[in-house]
């Protein structure tokens, strides 16, 4: 029997993570969060009967307290009820798919509580990468990917000697505007933004696509997680979306890792991780793909991604402007106060008025985010 505890489970990675948890008996779920979802999380906590359910919103707290009453489930909230899902004593296993920075703090406990970690939060590399490394090191967690792509990756390195990679070459579908101009993208519509060709995924990670960040957040993701230099990371846009990625080594030899774009897979290998288990998911058709096409990723009409290079190179605080410049500016698109096209624009504006803190502390990241978003809305809110 495997302890899940999942960090999100109302979004779109812990739903689909308690699909995969309802058909594998070998699963118990001992605790579940969610940040204001308390209609779907009382479902889920009715179903699953998880010791701890948390609300990050605490008003909603206290209304789903109310309604689990009867049960013996207790409920808990803010920061303080994420850190206490995340360190779970029961728990082998967190599963961290939260949207954004706010996962950074519950998954460092996660760590230092000696959790293993299915990371399919991308912020909380991007933000402290170094940091949340030296504690996975210090602690001798395990941290097993989520994201297609580096589950790829992971995949493709079992039983390879690090040592011996030449490159990681993530492959990203290229969005719903894949061809498009600047001038195309200068009245794209929300609706638009939201359509993903491929995948199934919540309206913040879909933009990201749209804008390629996305494919910029898992370029720095990658370089922590596989130990690699950042010039040793390539992007190449895949559209079909059933290579997820790939490595070359040091040899010429280059390893792929396909399958159907389905999150349920990646999610499934890393809770089940070292085996894999059998499911009723739809099989590749290699003669039903027909073809599979690649490119260069268009930098200039999509600078997110050359923003997400620049930021990892200059390191220290930067990722984490980054990131929550990116985070505001989203979240403004989504509520119609900007412009798709203005997202990678008002992102390098913020970055340029930043004083990089090299080799910054867990406050100095907190703080930096704060500032970044504070000037993000100052600027930018309408």
């Amino acid at each position: 029997m495997k302890r899940v505890s999942i960090l999100g489970s109302t979004g779109s990675i812990g739903t689909q993570a308690l699909d995969v948890i309802e058909k594998n008996p070998e699963f118990n779920v001992v605790a579940l969060s969610a940040n204001r979802n308390i209609e779907l999380l009382e479902e889920q906590a009715l179903k699953f009967k998880p010791r701890v359910v948390a609300v990050y919103n605490k008003n909603k707290a206290k209304i789903l307290k109310d309604k689990l009453k009867m049960y013996d489930i207790k409920v808990v909230s803010g920061l303080d009820g994420l850190i206490e899902v995340a360190t779970q004593s029961s728990a082998d296993i967190l599963l961290t798919s939260v949207v954004g920075m706010i996962g950074l703090i519950p998954t460092l406990e996660g760590i230092k509580a000696g959790k293993t970690i299915a990371l399919a939060n991308k912020e909380t590399l991007v933000t402290a990468g170094k940091l949340v490394m030296d504690e996975v090191k210090k602690h001798n967690v395990h941290i097993i990917p989520v994201d297609s792509e580096h589950s790829a990756i992971f995949q493709c390195l079992n039983g390879e000697n690090y040592n011996e990679i030449s490159k990681l070459i993530l492959t990203a579908s290229g969005g719903p505007f894949r061809g498009k101009t600047k001038e195309d993208l200068k009245n794209v519509t929300l609706e638009e933004a939201l359509n993903h060709p491929n995948w199934s995924m919540g309206k913040k990670i879909t933009v990201d696509s749209a804008t390629l960040m996305n494919k910029g957040l898992e370029v720095i993701e990658a370089k922590w997680i596989f130990d690699v230099d950042i010039n040793d990371i390539e992007v190449v846009v895949h559209p079909q979306s059933i290579i997820h990625s790939m490595v070359e080594f040091v040899d010429g030899s280059v390893i792929a890792h396909m399958g159907i774009p389905d999150m349920r897979i990646p999610i499934q290998y890393a809770l089940t991780y070292p085996k894999r288990k059998t499911n009723e998911l739809k099989r590749l058709n290699l003669v039903e793909v027909g073809k599979l096409d690649f490119e260069a990723p268009d930098i200039d009409t999509f600078p997110c991604l050359k923003l997400a290079f620049k930021s990892i190179k200059i390191g220290g605080t930067m990722p984490t402007v980054l990131n929550a410049a990116n985070e505001v500016a989203v979240n403004l698109f989504l509520k119609k106060e900007i412009k798709f096209i203005e997202i990678p624009y008002i992102i390098e504006e913020i970055m340029n008025q930043h004083k990089i803190i090299e080799n910054p502390s867990l406050d100095d990241i907190l703080n930096t985010d704060s500032w970044a978003r504070e000037l993000v809305k100052s600027k930018f809110s309408r």
